[in-house]
């Protein structure tokens, strides 16, 4: 059985009641209840933290396993050097991270627009509400090693 990480920053754990406009209804329990209805012989990794370094060492954890990586960072993603240097850590390792928005960066705030983590990612599906992060598992699905 396969394994993908999903990892997801700051404010995330608030998904259901934090700006539904914007981020939908759904819970991060119902997506993880998503993702394993369409991956169900595939084992999924869902995390979420409000804590910086703890992030930085999942995608380390990552970066020696070899697992593939849907990434939400949330704000991180605007400003993160750290979590850039991290991604590009998995990538040069020859994984793959996929970098995932529900909602548009582009078409909310001007400070939302600049992605620290998109250069070093494999790959951006942005705007989309869950279905971001279910074109991201169909993505690694297809094309893992």
């Amino acid at each position: 059985m396969s394994t993908v990480l999903v990892f997801n920053g700051p404010n995330l754990g608030r998904l259901g009641t934090r700006e539904p406009d914007v981020y939908g209804s759904g819970t991060l329990d119902d997506l993880r209840s998503v993702l394993q209805e369409d991956a169900p012989d595939w084992t999924i990794d869902l995390r979420q933290t409000d804590t910086e370094g703890e992030l930085i060492g999942w995608l380390h954890e990552a970066a020696d396993s070899g697992a593939p990586v849907i990434l939400n960072a949330g704000a991180w993603t605007h400003y993160s050097y750290a979590l850039h240097d991290a991604v590009s850590l998995v990538t040069k390792a020859g994984g793959t991270v996929l970098e995932v928005h529900l909602s548009n960066p582009h078409a909310r705030e001007e400070f939302r627009h600049t992605s620290v983590i998109t250069p070093v990612a494999t790959g951006v599906i942005a705007g989309l509400g869950f279905e971001s992060y279910r074109l991201a598992l169909a993505y690694i699905r297809r094309n893992a090693r």
